[in-house]
């Protein structure tokens, strides 16, 4: 149908999760595909604790992007 969509709990205040882009673009520098880039999102992170996503959603961007970095190969 040509629309773009995005999952509901990436929605905040309105609008689509705004580090989420920028996060993207750090894991494609890093060498990951999209399929990866997004299984890494979801998954837990040992240097987090958490999953990525999770720490996204609250505010924790420079963390997380600081991993992804770390994550290049």
């Amino acid at each position: 149908d040509g629309v773009k969509k995005v999952p509901a709990h990436l929605i905040v205040d309105g609008e689509p999760l705004a580090s989420l882009p920028g996060t993207l673009n750090v894991l494609f520098d890093a060498g990951f595909n999209l399929k990866e880039a997004c299984e890494w999102l979801y998954s837990t992170e040992e240097t987090l604790g958490r999953a990525p996503i999770e720490s996204l959603l609250e505010g924790r961007k420079s963390e997380v992007r600081r991993v992804a970095q770390s994550l290049a190969y």
